[in-house]
């Protein structure tokens, strides 16, 4: 088995953590992260043994010491995605596979791309190592139910819609269900959607609908924004003429980030406050509730899936995959809202197939580029069961 280093403290890594351990896929797990006494909080619901370790992710001196001393065969990173590059070098200077659950995005730019982490397919490629990109839900779980459909249900995707809701409830004034920097430099960035070739550029939240999702989860306004997995998807599937992220707001939600951004509380600049350097957005996240602090709060569902249109045998068709996640059974069982344990759920599974052997390679891969029946056959295994109708 597997020796792990996981790398991230937060509301993911405790779901990403416990579930590692659930596979039975590693000998060994290490939680490092750059606040010991998160870490040790982790450990501390673990069943098993978990060793702890404090490493600043965004020195890659640091990262080697702790690799180099641990030993690990594979690094899970569920820290901040201005890190990734950092821990990848260390990962290639220490012959250590790779994972993550979101792409690289520079500190001082709201902008979403891959092409960083894509000019490591060489480098892991000649030293025989494996980095998978994405492992979360979306991205992640979106690209795998893509994949899965094109393999088992189609003979050509032309259209793909992803639609992300949260039907919960936090009973906070205002509060993000994930990271509140990366989620307001989300919602905030000019939003992008690919069609005809290419990617087209419209206002942030300019596009808005009302859905009605399965089950009885409700209806809610979603609106069109960009989201990673749309690049990775239409370079690997061609054939998608037409692509689209959704995902839901409330009024009340929407209401406070236009007030945030009027008085530049979202602003990524640095600015100076009594002789300090400071940025206000990493300001405001400091004084917001903690994401992984809203389990015992949240109540209600999440519903997350895709619209997928194309042709089978000469014939028009269009599916809806599609999972649901109740917060109060997460909390339950793991101590997490539903954000978290959706995300956190596909990065332990993504590691777990990396670590069995089940998915190989060398290089850089998306999710959509590997086979998707394993990693469909997990999800109903660790947590988070799924389902398809036809449309």
């Amino acid at each position: 088995m597997s020796r792990l280093l996981i790398i991230g403290a937060g509301g993911v890594s405790q779901v990403a953590t416990l579930k590692c351990i659930q596979t039975g896929a590693f000998s060994e797990i290490m939680l490092a992260s750059r606040t010991l006494s998160k870490c040790d909080a982790i450990a501390a619901l673990a069943k098993e043994s978990i060793d702890t370790a404090q490493v600043d992710a965004d020195k890659v001196p640091e990262l080697v010491t702790l690799m180099k001393d641990f030993k690990p065969d594979i690094v899970l990173n569920v820290a901040l995605p201005y890190q990734d590059l950092t821990i990848m070098d260390a990962c290639l200077e220490c012959g250590v596979h790779y994972v993550d659950t979101a792409n690289y995005e520079p500190l001082d730019t709201a902008r979403f791309e891959y092409k960083w982490q894509w000019d490591y397919q060489e480098r892991f490629k000649k030293a025989g190592l494996f980095a998978l990109l994405g492992s979360g839900f979306d991205p992640g779980v979106t690209n795998i139910f893509t994949s899965w459909a094109l393999k088992h249900h189609f003979d050509e995707i032309t259209e793909l819609d992803i639609i992300d809701v949260n039907g919960g409830d936090h009973g906070q004034a205002f509060a993000t269900n994930f990271n509140p920097e990366i989620n307001i430099r989300e919602v905030t960035a000019e939003c992008r959607h690919w069609e005809n070739g290419q990617f087209v550029e419209t206002l942030a939240m300019s596009l808005k609908q009302e859905y009605t999702c399965p089950e009885g989860v409700g209806t809610f306004n979603i609106y069109r924004m960009y989201h990673e997995e749309l690049e990775s998807l239409t370079k690997h599937i061609p054939t998608i003429k037409k692509a689209q992220f959704w995902m839901s707001f409330s009024d009340n939600y929407l209401k406070h980030l236009e007030v945030l951004q009027n008085v530049g509380m979202t602003r990524i600049d640095e600015i100076e406050y009594q002789g300090q350097k400071i940025v206000p957005l990493q300001f405001l996240k400091a004084v917001l509730p903690n994401p992984g602090d809203l389990g015992k709060s949240s109540q209600g569902r999440t519903c997350i899936g895709n619209i997928i249109k194309g042709t089978k045998d000469g014939k028009e068709k269009s599916i809806y995959i599609y999972n649901i996640c109740k917060h109060e059974a997460c909390f339950e069982e793991l101590g997490s809202q539903a954000i978290s344990y959706t995300t956190g759920v596909p990065a332990a599974i993504g590691t777990a197939l990396l670590a069995k052997g089940i998915w190989n390679g060398e290089g850089v891969f998306n999710m959509e580029e590997l086979d998707p029946d394993p990693f469909m056959d997990m999800l109903v295994e660790f947590g988070l069961p799924w389902t398809v109708k036809e449309l």
